[in-house]
Protein backbone atom coordinates (compact mmCIF):
# COMPACT_ATOMS: atom_id res chain seq x y z
CA UNK A 1 0.00 0.00 0.00
CA UNK A 2 1.39 3.55 -0.92
CA UNK A 3 0.68 6.98 -1.00
CA UNK A 4 0.13 8.58 -4.20
CA UNK A 5 -1.25 11.69 -3.50
CA UNK A 6 -1.64 13.16 0.33
CA UNK A 7 -4.49 16.28 -0.33
CA UNK A 8 -4.87 19.20 2.20
CA UNK A 9 -7.66 21.24 1.62
CA UNK A 10 -7.51 24.46 3.59
CA UNK A 11 -8.67 27.99 3.43
CA UNK A 12 -5.11 28.72 4.19
CA UNK A 13 -3.38 27.29 1.32
CA UNK A 14 -0.07 30.08 1.56
CA UNK A 15 0.04 29.56 5.57
CA UNK A 16 -0.13 25.65 5.00
CA UNK A 17 2.74 25.76 2.13
CA UNK A 18 5.11 27.53 4.32
CA UNK A 19 4.23 25.28 7.38
CA UNK A 20 5.55 22.53 5.58
CA UNK A 21 8.29 24.08 3.33
CA UNK A 22 9.16 25.19 6.86
CA UNK A 23 9.29 21.63 8.69
CA UNK A 24 10.26 19.19 5.93
CA UNK A 25 11.98 21.03 3.82
CA UNK A 26 10.03 20.64 0.19
CA UNK A 27 9.47 23.00 -2.47
CA UNK A 28 5.92 23.56 -3.70
CA UNK A 29 5.28 25.14 -7.43
CA UNK A 30 2.42 27.16 -8.43
CA UNK A 31 -0.59 26.61 -8.41
CA UNK A 32 -2.18 23.46 -10.71
CA UNK A 33 -5.32 23.78 -11.95
CA UNK A 34 -6.05 20.41 -13.18
CA UNK A 35 -5.93 19.27 -8.89
CA UNK A 36 -8.18 21.75 -8.63
CA UNK A 37 -5.57 24.75 -7.99
CA UNK A 38 -3.63 22.88 -5.87
CA UNK A 39 0.56 23.64 -4.71
CA UNK A 40 1.99 20.74 -4.95
CA UNK A 41 5.33 19.52 -3.85
CA UNK A 42 7.27 15.91 -4.34
CA UNK A 43 8.08 13.62 -1.54
CA UNK A 44 11.10 11.50 -1.34
CA UNK A 45 9.32 8.53 -1.69
CA UNK A 46 8.04 9.29 -4.85
CA UNK A 47 4.47 10.38 -3.95
CA UNK A 48 2.95 14.21 -3.95
CA UNK A 49 1.67 16.43 -1.50
CA UNK A 50 -1.18 18.91 -3.17
CA UNK A 51 -2.26 21.63 -0.92
CA UNK A 52 -5.62 23.52 -2.62
CA UNK A 53 -8.26 25.91 -1.21
CA UNK A 54 -11.87 24.32 -1.18
CA UNK A 55 -13.67 24.06 -4.40
CA UNK A 56 -17.37 25.21 -3.18
CA UNK A 57 -18.88 26.16 0.01
CA UNK A 58 -19.64 22.53 1.12
CA UNK A 59 -15.99 21.80 1.28
CA UNK A 60 -14.26 21.55 4.31
CA UNK A 61 -11.14 21.18 5.60
CA UNK A 62 -9.50 17.62 4.77
CA UNK A 63 -6.71 16.42 4.68
CA UNK A 64 -7.06 13.24 2.17
CA UNK A 65 -4.93 10.46 1.19
CA UNK A 66 -5.20 8.59 -1.92
CA UNK A 67 -3.97 5.43 -2.17
CA UNK A 68 -2.32 3.79 -5.22
CA UNK A 69 -3.99 1.05 -6.97
CA UNK A 70 -3.89 -1.16 -10.22
CA UNK A 71 -7.53 -1.57 -10.74
CA UNK A 72 -9.55 1.46 -9.58
CA UNK A 73 -13.06 0.20 -10.50
CA UNK A 74 -12.43 -2.38 -8.57
CA UNK A 75 -11.08 -0.50 -5.60
CA UNK A 76 -14.39 1.42 -6.03
CA UNK A 77 -16.65 -1.38 -6.10
CA UNK A 78 -14.58 -3.14 -2.84
CA UNK A 79 -15.36 0.03 -1.45
CA UNK A 80 -19.05 0.65 -2.09
CA UNK A 81 -19.34 -3.11 -1.12
CA UNK A 82 -17.78 -2.78 1.97
CA UNK A 83 -20.20 0.39 2.99
CA UNK A 84 -18.27 3.47 1.75
CA UNK A 85 -19.96 5.92 0.07
CA UNK A 86 -18.11 7.07 -3.19
CA UNK A 87 -18.07 10.83 -3.40
CA UNK A 88 -16.27 10.95 -6.67
CA UNK A 89 -16.47 8.36 -8.89
CA UNK A 90 -13.68 7.28 -10.97
CA UNK A 91 -12.49 10.50 -13.20
CA UNK A 92 -9.65 11.00 -15.53
CA UNK A 93 -7.00 13.92 -14.61
CA UNK A 94 -5.12 14.89 -18.20
CA UNK A 95 -1.99 14.03 -17.12
CA UNK A 96 -1.84 12.64 -14.01
CA UNK A 97 -4.15 10.02 -14.41
CA UNK A 98 -7.58 8.66 -12.48
CA UNK A 99 -8.76 8.94 -9.21
CA UNK A 100 -11.67 9.14 -7.18
CA UNK A 101 -13.21 9.89 -3.28
CA UNK A 102 -14.92 7.89 -0.74
CA UNK A 103 -15.84 8.76 2.81
CA UNK A 104 -16.01 5.87 5.35
CA UNK A 105 -16.73 6.15 9.01
CA UNK A 106 -16.22 10.14 8.56
CA UNK A 107 -12.98 9.66 7.66
CA UNK A 108 -12.69 10.62 3.45
CA UNK A 109 -10.04 8.90 1.75
CA UNK A 110 -9.61 8.20 -2.25
CA UNK A 111 -7.89 6.03 -5.22
CA UNK A 112 -5.49 7.00 -7.77
CA UNK A 113 -4.74 4.79 -10.71
CA UNK A 114 -1.85 5.73 -12.76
Amino acid sequence: MRIHYLEVVTKEVEAACELYSGIHGVTFGAADQSLGGARTAKLADGGTLGIRAPMHDGERPVTRPYLLVEDIEAAVRAAAESGAEIAVPAMKIPGHGTCAIYFQGGIEAGFWQL
